[in-house]
């Protein structure tokens, strides 16, 4: 979770933490976001776009540009309602967009697909084949 807002970061970690995922991480300063991708190899990274320094579609396409990065899901978490963000977003390799404030099974049932789809695409990337 790459979130400016403390309360944000704090909240989501918790909420996942409940729900049993493991290993989660979340970080306040984006200038450090690309390091600990490196450092911490998530499966899943939840971005808000509206930050300080590096904002979130400068991680987008660090992200979609990097391997092994290019197939790493990212869940933009944002209070931005304008259309030509979420298209922005998308088009940068975005793979779902939630407007803040979100609802807690939403964005649960989202998390749950957009790791099962990962765990497929790397199941079918150590059998040699492409999805």
């Amino acid at each position: 979770m790459i979130d400016d807002e403390p309360v944000n970061a704090e909240l989501l970690e918790t909420i996942l933490a409940d729900s049993e995922y493991q290993n989660v991480k979340a970080i306040t300063d984006s200038r450090i976001a690309l390091e600990l991708c490196r450092t911490f190899e998530p499966d899943l990274v939840l971005l808000d776009l509206m930050m300080p320094f590096v904002d979130g579609f400068a991680i987008l396409d660090a992200l979609g540009s990097k391997p092994p990065w290019g197939s790493l899901p990212v869940m933009v978490l944002t209070a931005d309602e304008n259309e030509e963000t979420r298209m922005r977003a998308l088009n940068a390799g975005a793979n779902d967009f939630i407007l803040k404030p979100f609802d807690l099974a939403e964005v649960l049932r989202r998390i749950e697909r957009l790791l099962a789809l990962r765990q497929q695409r790397v199941q079918c990337d150590s059998h040699g084949t492409s999805t």
